[in-house]
């Protein structure tokens, strides 16, 4: 095709879950209640971690951003395709598409690497306690927390270079529910090797950085735990970060599925489905994780309810 003769869309077509109006209605409500139940789950976390003086401590200084995080994370995605299971038109500008792209994008490299960040302040506290305090200052976890946003938003940024200067024609419609990185590299009508070759290069550091100091975080945090010689206190060391195990296993589980691998190997059906694994069940999942599996945080979750009921009580 001569590219003198090609004109750029004003918007795409999300096509979503093209079903009966019926189960539309029934998605939408599904999708209504997990997007609801997450926002609240996750302002609640915030709330308790900065309400209650015991949980000021690194650990929970980072699952306070992670909750921050998912708030605007599931933002980004769901309320778009609830509004697109209530009506026919399921259009979205060109520079809506690439607005939502970029902050999505931001919001998951962000996430990967904050919970390396979390992996990292579990192997200080459990390998290296004496050290521990004086390493994971609270100038440091506000710098480490910073650098995990800049790095999203810096990876996000190089991405969306590519993307948005490619040509999509007259071809409109995609295949999902979201403007996410390969449906768009797929309806594009010129060469989007390049385009393709950096996402796939940027998602690998992204995904493999991280994972690498996860893995490697929690081997030392294995051999530290089994030298214990008491079992009571093997238990205790566990408990400290099986619930951020659990989310890292579910975060990268998912998502690992879709972004590391290129654009040949797409396939749209499946990408849909476990796109809704990590843009809405794990989002809603992890707060849950963290509450049912950490005794501090429930510990400070039922005295913040003890508090309510006495004041109720004595108004």
């Amino acid at each position: 095709m001569d590219e003198g003769n090609q004109t750029n869309v004003s918007h795409f077509i999300l096509l979503g879950f093209p079903t009966s109006a019926e189960l539309q209605l029934l998605l939408f409500s599904v999708f209504l209640v997990a997007y609801l139940l997450t926002l609240m789950e996750n302002i609640i976390i915030i709330l308790v971690i900065r309400a209650n003086h015991q949980l000021h401590k690194p650990m929970y200084f980072f699952l306070g951003n992670l909750s921050f995080l998912e708030i605007w994370y599931v933002t980004v995605i769901v309320p778009k395709m609830l509004a697109d299971f209530m009506t026919q038109d399921k259009r979205i500008s060109f520079q809506g598409c690439m607005a939502q792209l970029y902050f999505f994008v931001t919001f998951v490299c962000t996430e990967y690497i904050l919970l390396a960040a979390m992996a990292y302040d579990r192997y200080l506290a459990i390998c290296n306690p004496l050290r521990y305090p004086s390493i994971m200052s609270n100038r440091f976890c506000a710098q480490l927390a910073a650098s995990c946003w800049v790095c999203g938003l810096i990876t996000a940024a190089i991405k969306l270079s590519f993307i948005a200067q490619l040509r999509f024609c007259s071809i409109d419609t995609i295949n999902h529910y979201f403007c996410d990185i390969s449906p768009l590299l797929n309806v594009s009508c010129t060469d989007s090797s390049q385009a393709e070759l950096v996402d796939f290069i940027l998602a690998l550091m992204v995904i493999m950085v991280p994972l690498c100091i996860v893995v490697t975080s929690y081997i030392c945090i294995l051999f530290t735990v089994l030298k214990i010689p008491s079992s009571q206190g093997k238990q205790k060391a566990f408990s400290t970060c099986s619930s951020h195990l659990a989310v890292v296993v579910l975060f990268y589980s998912t998502t690992l599925f879709t972004y590391a691998r290129p654009k040949a190997m797409y396939a749209y059906n499946s990408n849909k489905l476990v796109s809704v694994l990590y843009t809405v069940v794990v989002p809603l999942l992890n707060p849950l994780i963290y509450c049912l599996r950490n005794k501090e945080v429930k510990d400070a979750l039922r005295k913040a309810k003890l508090g309510t009921r006495s004041t109720g009580e004595r108004s």
